[in-house]
């Protein structure tokens, strides 16, 4: 690690940086999905330290909201609604959702104690780029029509957000390369504003300082009266995306070991530091907050500034934990145009399905052997065509309870039993490091 000393104010100065990294996709994911943009910012500040608490405080690694998961919350949200409108009662979609990411963080675990009992070459055998890769494709292609219909509300505006990005992605220097989606935002959330298109009522009318959890947003609102058919069902959707995860885990923690110098795969481990990100996730879904993931633009950071002191990284968990003690911040973020948000998620989304091709390319998977073709095309066609069906889901009846299967989950199902089940599955994790480091989902 970096050997500089640093004041306090530059501490205090460098956390707030790594902050300002983080912020835009962190919130993004809330306002895309209609979970709190404070719980999500309280959940990414206590994840963050819980996994610095369990990795021995040594990997400088910043958690916040995961892209990944996205698909999830929309398959579980379409699942709860269309069950309210059959019950003819209004039934709060995210609770379910968090009990569903809950269990996918539990995945994190089981796979951290394989990892430490048989290593990692046996458990990512079961992974293979040409399983996630296409899943990874998937999850981007299922999301593109929300993004075609936010912008839909004003072009113009959503046309500004993806332009702002582009060009501060390419041609950005320092800060403003590493915070193209935040600029994206900002900027035209501004020009919107400017031209009297945002509402800034809820504003004027929010605390300036307020208590982040409600209650109906918990998972612990399920108790006792919780609907069976829609726990499994949103369990199903859930779950299978984590193998996703679990990979861009590895991916991540290669990367910070590259940036930072020191192997962090063998020591704290990947099973500690699996450990840490799961146990992050489990938590933040059990009071309404997305998932966590580690974060690709941090390690931008440390690349940039050359000071790898994980205690850096804890100051900017504090300092986004209370952040969200402030529902008029909240609130401003929730006034958010819809066309912005519909143009920075039109390249984010896009970006989550390049993330999956270059998996395939940079692992060199052979589509000349019919085994991988059959795996990728099955995954591919169950995830896409049962997304864009009219049911959306298939659904089955298990004695008095209906269970339904988002696209996703399906396809990752089929995907793992056929890869393990078909001659010829010849992948070595570690072999290739750059194909094996190459899931990231952040831009």
């Amino acid at each position: 690690m970096s050997q500089q000393k640093l004041s306090k104010s530059k501490m205090l100065l460098l956390g707030f940086q790594h902050v300002f990294a983080m912020f835009g996709a962190t919130v993004l994911v809330p306002t895309l999905t209609g979970l709190s943009v404070s719980v999500t910012l309280l959940f990414a500040g206590l994840g963050t330290l819980l996994f610095h608490l369990i990795t021995k405080k040594r990997i400088p690694a910043f958690l916040g909201s995961s892209f990944a998961f996205l698909g999830g919350y929309a398959a579980v949200q379409s699942l709860v609604t269309s069950r309210s409108a059959e019950l003819g009662t209004p039934i709060n979609w995210i609770p379910y959702a968090g009990v569903g990411v809950f269990c996918a963080g539990l995945i994190y675990l089981l796979i951290a104690a394989l990892f430490r009992s048989f290593g990692p070459s046996k458990v990512m055998r079961y992974f293979p780029p040409v399983v996630t890769g296409p899943i990874i494709i998937c999850i981007g292609i299922t999301l593109a029509s929300s993004a075609v219909n936010n912008c839909a509300a004003n072009w113009a505006i959503a046309i500004l957000a993806v332009a702002v990005v582009v060009i501060f992605n390419i041609w950005g220097k320092g800060m403003f390369k590493i915070i193209p989606i935040l600029l994206g935002v900002v900027v035209s959330y501004a020009v919107a504003a400017v031209f009297g298109q945002v509402d800034f009522t809820p504003v004027k009318e929010a605390a300036w300082i307020g208590f982040p959890i409600k209650f109906e947003e918990t998972v612990f609102s399920l108790f006792g009266n919780a609907n069976g058919a829609l726990l499994i069902s949103s369990l199903i959707a859930m779950v299978p995306i984590s193998l996703a995860t679990v990979v861009e885990h590895i991916g991540d923690m290669c990367a910070i070991s590259s940036t930072v110098g020191e192997n962090f795969i063998a020591d704290p481990g990947l099973h500690r530091s699996l450990m840490g990100d799961g146990l992050a996730t489990s938590l933040a879904s059990l009071f309404g907050a997305p998932a966590n993931t580690t974060y690709g633009e941090n390690t931008g950071v440390l690349a940039l500034t050359g000071v790898y002191d994980p205690l850096v990284v804890r100051i900017a968990a504090v300092i986004a934990a209370l952040f969200s003690f402030s529902p008029k911040f909240a609130a401003l973020i929730s006034c958010m145009p819809t066309a912005t948000i519909g143009g920075v998620s039109l390249i984010l989304y896009g970006m989550i399905s390049a993330v999956g091709v270059r998996n395939v390319v940079e692992n060199h998977v052979d589509f000349t052997k019919s085994r991988n073709v059959i795996i990728a095309a099955l995954i591919m066609s169950l995830a896409l065509g049962i997304a864009f069906s009219a049911a959306g889901a298939i659904s089955f009846t298990v004695g008095s309870v209906t269970i339904s299967l988002s696209g996703l989950a399906v396809a990752a199902i089929i995907g793992i039993l056929l890869n393990a089940i078909l001659p010829g599955n010849d992948y070595e994790f570690g072999i290739d490091q750059q194909g094996d480091t190459s899931v990231n989902f952040k831009v």
